[in-house]
């Protein structure tokens, strides 16, 4: 109303205009009368170009004060827990998962990154939820809870800690006598994420599974010459690291082994490919290439047809750039490729980095079952 003489009702309309709908045409047709106004008091271009961009810039990303101000709470009170009481923080949205922006996989791999030893689910330490061990020098480390089995139900795991409370179980035959809700199928899964390892005298995931399809069965006339030690014996291989990890993101979602990234490391590092954690050393403007799991897909509305990607390797998360033209091109890679090699310019401005892309390509990394956040 001073700089451009506005009524009252156009200041509040030029309000309207900031908030919520975004309109760029009623923008447009305020910033015509704000000019006429500028113009008649004689307010410098340089100055008017400033008011105007100003103007614009909020209508675009501007929210209001309350909600930022509630936000920026939370925010800070999560990267205060985060810092201080990492175990603890984990285990709370591991618990309260579907939530967030990140996938349990991500926050897994992030608080490793922290410093935050994680162990897998074990039937014979695990319960419903995720919880905190105490190790022997005293820090705590993050039990994976039960949870998170696909496809195992609450009132089946409950019923597990209830019976293992009485007393441990001395082999997989018994843990599926006693705790009867537990399917087959339930125990399967279990055993294919290693959670009954553990049991007795310890095994791996396919002697345990051997065990699972033998329990509550009569051996049949190919066994029934064979001593009881010999039958209980699996002739299978164990899984290797790959085979692992892959059953580990089918049954649970996460691993808390390697990263699928780590696998590949060395051929990552003979095509000049750069970790996350190295990009922060890289001059900005240099070409630059990464290799990433995708973790987030994000196309605003706002950013004229710009996508930008979240992906992450062993070291930490990067951020690649995709104009338009190069999602038209690639679009299916974009949208649906789990695993990518990028390759742009390096924006590396006040420690945040991006990827310009100019390139990209799809990578055969591990048939394990990543999952991104997509488009929300």
């Amino acid at each position: 109303m001073a700089i451009a003489d506005f009524t009252g009702g156009e200041a509040e309309e030029l309000r309207r205009a900031l908030g919520s709908r975004r309109s760029a045409d009623k923008m447009r047709a305020l910033e015509i009368k704000l000019r006429e106004g500028m113009d008649k008091n004689q307010v410098g271009i340089t100055a008017q170009e400033e008011i105007i961009q100003s103007i614009s810039s909020f209508a675009l990303y501007g929210f209001p004060e309350s909600h930022a101000a509630s936000f920026a709470l939370i925010a800070y009170a999560s990267a205060w827990l985060k810092f201080h009481y990492l175990g603890a923080f984990t285990a709370a949205i591991l618990n309260n998962q579907p939530m967030g922006f990140y996938s349990a996989a991500v926050l897994v791999k992030d608080a490793q990154r922290h410093g935050l030893r994680v162990r897998p689910i074990d039937v014979m330490r695990s319960s419903w939820p995720c919880t905190l061990e105490r190790e022997e020098d005293g820090s705590f480390s993050l039990r994976l809870g039960l949870r998170f089995a696909r496809g195992l139900r609450e009132k089946a795991a409950l019923e597990l800690e209830a019976a293992r409370k009485k007393r441990t179980f001395a082999s997989i035959e018994e843990l599926a006598r006693r705790v009867p809700s537990l399917s087959r199928a339930d125990l399967a899964t279990l055993a294919e994420v290693g959670a009954l390892n553990s049991i007795g005298e310890g095994s791996h995931r396919r002697d345990a599974l051997w065990q699972v399809q033998r329990a509550g069965r009569q051996a049949g006339p190919l066994l029934e010459s064979l001593d009881q030690d010999e039958e209980q014996s699996s002739p299978l291989q164990a899984m290797n690291p790959e085979e692992r990890m892959v059953a580990d993101y089918a049954g649970t979602g996460v691993t808390v082994g390697r990263h699928p990234m780590a696998h590949c490391r060395d051929q990552l590092r003979n095509m000049n490919v750069s970790r996350a954690d190295d990009l922060r050393m890289l001059r900005h403007g240099i070409k630059a290439r990464i290799a990433r799991c995708v973790i987030v897909r994000q196309r605003p509305g706002t950013a004229h047809g710009f996508i930008f990607l979240s992906i992450e390797d062993e070291t930490g998360i990067a951020n690649a750039i995709i104009d338009p033209e190069l999602y038209e091109r690639n679009r299916s890679l974009v949208t649906y490729a789990r695993f990518l090699l990028v390759e742009g310019t390096l924006q590396n401005v006040d420690k945040v980095i991006h990827i310009r892309a100019r390139h990209i390509e799809e990578l055969n990394v591990t048939a394990a079952p990543t999952q991104s956040h997509d488009f929300h």
